[in-house]
This record gives C-alpha cells, structure tokens and sequence, in this order.
C-alpha cells in the first residue's frame, strides 16, 4: 500500500483541549480540516478554543493561506474523513471507544491515508484490533498545547507498517514538529513515564505536608526545568560530572540511588490529598481565568523556544543536539 504524505485535507476526530491543538496546528499550517465530536455545544467549543490559540500562532507565523475559516464540522465519522490525507482522533482514553471508533474510521477512510491516535497511554495493538488495513494506523501522542510544543511520540502496533511510521513521521515534520519514533509498545511511551514518575513524588511531597503546589511548581521552573527546555536530563547530568563528563557523575551520584529519596508508587488519592491539590492550585491560579493563563503560557514558550533557536544558532549547535 502506498501512503500519502502530502496533506491538503487534515481531519480530526474530537475537539477537547487535544483535538482542538491539532487542528489549530493544521490550520495554521494552511491546511483544510475536517472535524467530529459528538458533545454538545462541541463546535462552539472547538472554535472557541481555536480562536483563543490563533494569537499565539500568529507571533509564531502562519503558513500562507493559513486560517480559522479553513474549519468545517461535520456531524459524522464517514463525514469527517472520507475525503482527509491524514486523520488524527483525539477520543478519551477508553478502550472500547477507541476500538469502536478506528473500526468505523478505517472503514470509511481512503485506504492511503494514514490514521493516528492521539492516546498517551493505551497500546495500538489493541485498539486498532478491528481496525481495517491496520498496516498504516499509528499512535501520534502530542502534548498540550499541541499547537506550540513540537514533540509527537509515534508508536506503531503489531500490524503496522515501518512505511506507515516513515510517513506519520514525514507528515509531523510538515507540521513543524519533531516526531519521536519509540520502537517498543510500552505503557506510557516515554515521556508521560518520565512525567509520572515527577507527579508521583509531587503528589508525595503534597501528602506529606513537605511542599504546598506552589512551591513544587517554583522548584521546578526556576531550578531544573529552565535546562530541561533546552538540554533535557543527560546532558545536563553530563555537565555536572565537570571536565570528565558522564562517568564521573554516576561514581560520583550512583550510590545516592541506592538512598530512600523517592517513593515512585503514587500515594493513595484520599479526600485530603485531593483537596490539598485543588486548594494549592486554585492559590496559583488566583483571579486569572484557564483561557488567560492559556495565553500567558503561549507567550512564555514562545519566548523560550526563541531563545533557545537563538542560542542554537549563536553557538553553531543543530536542531538534532
């Protein structure tokens, strides 16, 4: 089978915080698109969602021809991707739906199109397991805002296709996003186990009076997360181990592994913890609106992913370092 990868039509199957990403990005990429969500008021939403993202994207800058009007809701799945190069579902994350959903997808849609699942968790052996020509359905697992943020892990099932992978990797990429391929069908892929793994001991630290959200989320972004923006957790250890590098830091870090400084298993999700949670994250959030801080964090990664170009260019280092 022979795979698009020029896409003029984008379709989108769900239009909550995820969906609504892709298709802000596709649209801001010049491309038509398609979407379906069964909710109600669903494209009021999804347009609303859209125009609180377009701000943003337009400091990115927009592919010519590249807008808003360019989005048509349809109120079926046969509707949605029949005529679409690419099709990416972002439905909760319920493995019945997800079988019952790619079973009618691949169904109705052209046999060279691509399909993605946006899930960050569920496996596409299994919920492409009714799915027709599994060959070339994929998972593409985003991350909020997928309008701004590059990363897309792309996992392929049992059945599919390395030439399927190649192509959801080429379509990414004229999205302006860096695919990662992970080569196993593992829970969580890698990044969200990565996330897990900080939340856990976050939610730890909650429970034991140790840290209110507040303090948790300064430890991050005036600590660790300013060099995980541009260098990521193994280069960074890397400096730490001075002139000698990677080597020195594990003798020298290694047995601190060893010492009782994480618990990894999540704590129990009691009714204290939860309110403790809410309560410290509504303190943040104070008067500002979920839509205001949307657009403050727009601005802000628009401003770090500048930087980071900038010094990338200054210091001849390439994308891929």
């Amino acid at each position: 089978m022979e795979f698009i990868t020029e896409v003029k039509t984008f379709a989108a199957l769900g239009g909550g915080v995820i969906g609504s990403g892709w298709v802000a990005r596709a649209l801001a990429h010049g491309l038509d698109v398609i979407a379906w969500d069964p909710a109600p008021n669903a494209e009021a939403n999804l347009r609303q969602r859209v125009a609180n993202a377009w701000p943003a994207l337009e400091k990115q800058g927009l592919a010519p021809g590249a807008s808003p009007t360019r989005l048509r809701v349809v109120g079926s799945i046969e509707a949605c991707v029949a005529d679409a190069d690419f099709i990416q579902e972002s439905a909760p994350e319920r493995l019945e739906l997800k079988l019952e959903l790619h079973a009618a997808i691949s169904a109705a849609a052209k046999p060279g199109a691509i399909i993605a699942s946006s899930t960050s968790g569920l496996l596409p052996s299994d919920f492409y397991a009714s799915a027709l020509h599994p060959e070339r359905c994929v998972v593409g697992h985003p991350f909020n805002p997928v309008y701004l943020l590059p990363l897309v892990e792309v996992v392929g099932g049992q059945h599919t296709a390395p030439e399927a992978i190649e192509a959801a990797q080429s379509i990414y990429c004229s999205l302006g996003m860096r695919p990662l391929h992970v080569r196993k069908e593992v829970p969580g892929f890698i990044a969200d186990r990565l996330l897990e793994a900080l939340w856990r001991e976050a939610l730890h630290l909650v429970n034991d009076g140790v840290a209110t959200t507040g303090e948790i989320d300064d430890a991050i972004r005036f600590g660790a997360g300013l060099r995980w923006s541009f260098m990521g957790t193994f280069l960074t250890y890397t400096l730490a181990g001075g002139n000698a590098g990677m080597r020195h830091f594990m003798q020298q870090f290694g047995p601190a592994l060893q010492l009782p400084w994480t618990y990894l298993p999540a704590p129990p999700l009691t009714e204290r913890l939860i309110d403790d949670v809410v309560d410290g994250t509504s303190a943040q959030l104070g008067e500002h609106s979920i839509a205001a801080l949307e657009r403050y964090r727009d601005d802000a990664l628009l401003g770090v992913l500048a930087a980071v170009a900038q010094a990338k260019h200054q210091h001849g280092i390439g994308d891929h370092e």
